[in-house]
This record gives structure tokens, C-alpha cells and sequence, in this order.
């Protein structure tokens, strides 16, 4: 099966792996009174599929709106009081120790006023989308993106959206993976068949980058220096050391998919994947050094700390990676 015709993301074919067919565009908001979370007793074992920072504070979120919070670097972790969705959750995003915003299945946008502690259901695009990426670059500006090129914007903090085009043509379905910020607030968003789309404009508009790889391309990152590196199908990894004007495929010593990616507080560069790869770079990405580990864990997400990554993979909470 292609990876066209699965919901294969760097959030998402973590997740469930399931064929949508688009059921057309529905910009209506959130019904009222959303299901809320179940509260399970084994919650740190729910699928996560996208995890942040926020101050001094972890935010994982997933399977079923399962939110986890941990409040000691990654030590122990419960889950959020209240999440009014059911719905999967893929991707989470804050502009401050407070304001985070989280998107998933069915269009769905949650909004917290605390840091995580407390989610509202401010819209839901529709049951046809499924959302993939969210960045907002302040608290009334956002970008989503998803499933068969979907795309929408905010200028309300998340409670009103408009629905976008970043590609055109035959390119306009392809999935929309990730949302990554350059070093001058650039946006960049990761697509499948090697897609990559660049806006200087806060996101008005998009111009298509050309790579040098067709595969799909599940995420990227801005490095301390400036240079540019994205990842996705089959151990692929690569570099733009000139602001993406050109890209380099660097040589990542694995052939599984990468799913996440950071870069630490000393400069290491840490990838994750699916089958527990992990591979590791101390100079800007231009080498690797990689790993399986023996458990053999599907990597979604990472999030640094004091001391080694925390990740997150499909089984819950992956720990500290070794």
C-alpha cells in the first residue's frame, strides 16, 4: 500500500493507519457540549502522538483526547483534569507557559488557558479531516494542517477558521504533515512525495522548495546555526545549510521512518523513529550516529529536558531515551 493512500504522519501513522475519504469542507463551529476525556487508570499507556514544553511544565497529548501532564521534568506524570474531546489528538502547540492550542481527528481545535491543565473545544472543521500540524505565532494567529492537502488559519485565537490552498495543482492533495518555524519566523510545512512549501509571509501565501527525495517528509526543524533539516520515509534526512535554497541527502544509517526530532540545549541533534530508531548528530546534522533500541518502541515524539530526551511512543510514555 502507498504511503498516499495511508494517514501516514509524523503524529499519525503512529496513531491508526486508517484510509479517509474527504468528505468535503465543513466550516461550522464545535458542537456544544463535546464528550469529554475518558479518565483511565492506565492513561500514561494511551498512544501519544505529539508532546511540548510550556514553561516548566510537559504536555503530551493522544489517543482519545488523552492529556498528560508532568509537572518534575518527566518523572511522573497524571492526566489533564478536564479535555472535552474524545477525539484523537495530534498535535499540540503553546506561545506561552498558558495559552496552548492541540488539533486532531475531525478537524478538532482545543484551546487551554492553564497550561494544559483544563481544554475547551473551540471548533471542529468537520468528521472528513484530519488535522496533522498546528503553529500559532501568537495568541490570535494559527495555522493548521492535515489529511489531503487541508490547510486553515485563525485570526481569533482558534475559535474561527478559514480554510487555505499551500499547493496547487497536482499537488493540492497531498498530505500536509508538519508546520516548523525558520530562523526569521519563516513557515515551513512537510508534505508526502518529498513536499515542502515555504511562506515569508506569516503564511498568506507559499512558494513549493524542490528536494532532492520524492518519499513523504514527516517533519522538520530550525538548528541553533540556522540550517534547516527535515526527515521522513526510509531513514531520510536532509540538509539546508543556506536557508533552503539547496538541500543535501545526509546519510542517517537507517531505513526506517523517522516520526520526531530535537535539538538539546548542548546542540545534539536527537531523531526518532518507528521499530526504535534513534539516531543522534553532533555536528549540525552532517553525520549520525544511530541506534536501535531493543524494545524496538515506534517513536512519535520528543521533548527535551534537563537531562536525556523524553519520548513518547505508541505504547504511552517511552521515558528518558538512553
Amino acid at each position: 500500500m502507498t504511503a498516499r493512500k495511508w494517514i501516514s504522519s509524523a503524529a499519525i501513522v503512529l496513531a491508526t493507519l486508517v484510509t479517509l475519504a474527504r468528505a468535503g469542507t465543513v466550516q461550522t463551529p464545535a458542537a456544544a457540549a463535546p464528550q469529554t476525556a475518558f479518565k483511565a487508570p492506565h492513561a500514561s499507556r494511551a498512544p501519544m502522538m505529539a508532546a511540548a514544553r510550556t514553561g516548566s511544565r510537559l504536555v503530551s497529548v493522544g489517543d482519545y483526547g488523552t492529556v498528560l501532564l508532568s509537572d518534575d521534568n518527566g518523572h511522573s506524570w497524571r492526566q489533564a483534569t478536564q479535555v472535552a474531546t474524545r477525539e484523537t489528538l495530534t498535535a499540540v502547540s503553546f506561545v506561552d507557559d498558558k495559552q496552548g492550542w492541540a488539533v486532531g481527528h475531525g478537524g478538532v481545535v482545543m484551546a487551554t488557558r492553564d497550561g494544559g491543565e483544563n481544554w475547551e473545544q473551540l471548533y471542529a472543521a468537520g468528521k472528513g479531516v484530519v488535522l496533522f500540524s498546528v503553529y500559532f505565532s501568537d495568541a490570535k494567529r494559527g495555522l493548521a494542517v492535515g489529511a489531503f492537502g487541508y490547510a486553515m488559519e485563525t485570526r481569533d485565537g482558534g475559535r474561527s477558521w478559514r480554510e487555505l490552498s499551500i499547493s496547487q495543482g497536482e499537488q493540492a492533495d497531498r498530505h500536509l504533515y508538519d508546520i516548523f518555524v525558520g530562523a526569521n519566523s519563516d513557515i515551513w510545512v512537510t508534505a508526502e512525495a518529498g513536499g515542502l512549501f515555504h511562506s515569508v509571509d506569516g503564511g498568506d501565501t507559499f512558494t513549493t522548495v524542490k528536494l532532492p527525495y520524492k518519499g513523504s517528509i514527516w517533519g522538520g526543524l530550525t538548528l541553533k546555526n540556522g540550517s534547516l533539516i527535515v526527515w521522513g520515509m526510509r531513514g531520510h534526512v536532509l540538509l539546508s545549510v543556506d536557508q533552503g535554497s539547496s538541500w543535501r541527502d545526509v546519510q542517517s544509517g537507517s531505513e526506517e521512518a523517522f516520526t520526531a526530532g530535537i535539538q538539546m540545549p548542548d546542540g545534539e541533534l536527537v531523531l526518532v523513529g518507528l521499530g526504535g530508531v534513534v539516531s543522534r548528530s553532533r555536528d549540525g546534522g552532517h553525520t549520525f550516529s544511530t541506534q536501535t533500541q531493543p524494545e524496538r518502541q515506534s517513536y512519535t515524539a520528543l521533548v527535551a529536558t534537563d537531562g536525556a530526551p523524553q519520548s513518547f511512543t505508541l505504547t504511552g510514555l517511552g521515558g528518558p531515551l538512553p
